[in-house]
């Protein structure tokens, strides 16, 4: 139990940081869907150009970070691979923009505004930041410094909110106040508001590149090709995995761009729709992001200990248990988080359920998927990331033009579930792991079934305070039942035990 207190630890600062970061972030949403000036078509805007940045992130990564966590474990010199890597990432990081920087308009067409060539300029310099602090990030993820990663990352959202707001309020309103202000030279009101927007990222990611700047350079200027070419083979499949993983999570936006019927305009308000309304899968997501950081090192350091399958079901029992009750408190409160974004993107709030359970299959998944990551079989996880590739695909491409941004929700879910499963069946004949999975599928389809109860009633009495009193209910129920279930377990966490040994 003593691992998983040291990963709940890991994860806590992976996650104040990330929940931090993205609380400040999520500010962000209702400051720009309430804003006077960007429209639903900007939204949409933005959020294609964000579906494109992660796809050229894993890229430019391309499967590095993971590689770097598997060869500090397994090779002796670890002085070689923190070289290697670091030289190999400056060196393509480099490459790969400056060919990015020479066919912006082929990636104009990619993100579907081409129109807006400022956006493409603004998007290749957040790749390029980005991709440089890949090692300096992964460096102190394995030297065990969450707090510094924390802070680092509370930075850079701050940053971001800072200049957004300074770009998209202070400018423009002193410059109305004051034609003759410095604030004209910065704010056009004729250039699309996104473009500042990108713009606050950008500085936001120069500033975090400063931040990381003891880490960016190689201790040595030396190059281990050996290894290198070792440190590629894992990598690769890696890096088709994660593009396909991109795919999956992001280009729904981008479909929405190339499929659907009707005018340009229609189509970048509808992906806004469905964008503000991803975002009220948040919780989910950050938990979900909090612990990978934590677990990717922490799960390879445990394959050196005696047992560690045991370790592996126990971290994913207290997962799904987590994303259960995660998901509820979303979907039964959802009432009170459609307030975070304007009421003109209230439509597409059907999508939230889908989203936030397409969520949790993508985090266990994260989980099961330790088998071809320990044993080696990276190629695997690229196999089972093209099929769940091939099904956003297909969906998005056969539903799209009749069912909008809906058909793009269930998209996500089915490629999710259908990776989860895939990889469970797969990774207990190759490396078994004894998952209480009767029990942890129980646990997703009672949290499922009062979804659907709370629903249903709500609807035939339709009052917000008793929907959130009912809410209430049902939640608390369902964490009794949970510590009822699974008593001896959480008898064994410090502090939760005292309190689970004392009342049950």
């Amino acid at each position: 139990m003593s691992s998983i207190k040291k990963l709940a630890g890991q994860t806590f600062w992976y996650g104040l940081s990330s929940i931090a970061a993205r609380f400040i972030n999520y500010l962000l949403t209702p400051y720009l869907t309430y804003s006077t000036l960007i429209s639903k078509a900007n939204y949409g805007q933005m959020n294609a150009v964000y579906a494109a940045i992660p796809l050229f992130n894993t890229i430019f990564a391309y499967g590095m970070e993971t590689a770097y966590f598997r060869f500090m474990r397994k090779d002796t010199d670890h002085d070689a691979v923190n070289n290697t890597a670091t030289i190999s990432l400056l060196v393509s990081s480099v490459l790969l923009s400056a060919v990015l920087w020479m066919n912006q308009s082929w990636l104009g067409k990619i993100a579907t505004v081409s129109e807006y060539p400022e956006l493409i300029k603004l998007a290749i310099i957040i790749i390029f930041l980005d991709a440089l602090n890949t090692i300096p990030f992964a460096r102190l993820r394995y030297e065990g410094r969450p707090r510094q990663f924390a802070l680092i990352q509370i930075a850079n959202i701050l940053i971001t909110l800072v200049f957004t707001v300074f770009f998209l309020s202070y400018c423009p309103a002193k410059a109305k106040s004051d034609p003759n202000s410095w604030a004209v030279l910065i704010y056009n009101p004729k250039t699309n508001p996104i473009v500042y927007v990108l713009l606050a990222n950008a500085i936001a990611s120069f500033f975090t590149l400063v931040f990381l700047a003891k880490r960016l350079f190689p201790k040595k200027w030396k190059f281990n090709f050996t290894l290198w070419k070792i440190m590629m083979g894992y990598a690769l499949p890696i890096l088709i995995a994660g593009m396909g993983g991109m795919i999956n999570e992001t280009f729904d936006r981008l479909m929405l761009g190339w499929w659907l019927p009707g005018t340009v305009e229609y189509a970048d308000e509808q992906r806004g729709i469905y964008g503000a309304c991803y975002k009220l899968s948040i919780l989910i997501t950050l938990f979900i992001q909090a612990f990978r950081m934590g677990a990717e090192p922490f799960f390879f350091k445990q394959a050196e200990g005696q047992n560690p399958q045991k370790v592996y079901a126990r971290v994913t029992k207290f997962f799904v248990i987590t994303v259960a009750v995660m998901f509820l408190f979303v979907t039964l409160f959802l009432p009170v988080w459609k307030y975070f974004i304007d009421p003109k993107y209230w439509e597409g709030l059907k999508v939230v359920p889908i989203l936030l359970l397409a969520n949790m299959c993508l985090g266990i998944y994260y989980n099961l998927s330790i088998w071809y990551k320990i044993t080696n079989r990276t190629i695997a996880g690229a196999t089972i990331t093209l099929v769940g590739t091939a099904i956003t695909i297909l969906i998005n491409f056969f539903f799209i033009p009749k069912y909008s941004y809906v058909a793009s929700a269930w998209a996500t879910f089915l490629c999710y579930f259908s990776m989860m499963l895939i990889s469970y069946l797969w990774g207990q004949k190759e490396y078994h792991i004894p998952y209480a999975w009767k029990k942890l599928v129980a646990y997703l389809v009672i949290s499922l079934l009062l979804f659907f109860l709370h629903n249903g009633i709500t609807k035939m009495y339709s009052n917000t305070v008793f929907s959130i009193t009912f809410a209430v209910a049902l939640i608390l129920a369902f964490l009794l039942f949970i510590i009822k279930i699974e008593k001896k377990e959480f008898a064994q966490l410090p502090y939760v035990g005292a309190l689970v040994k004392r009342f049950l």
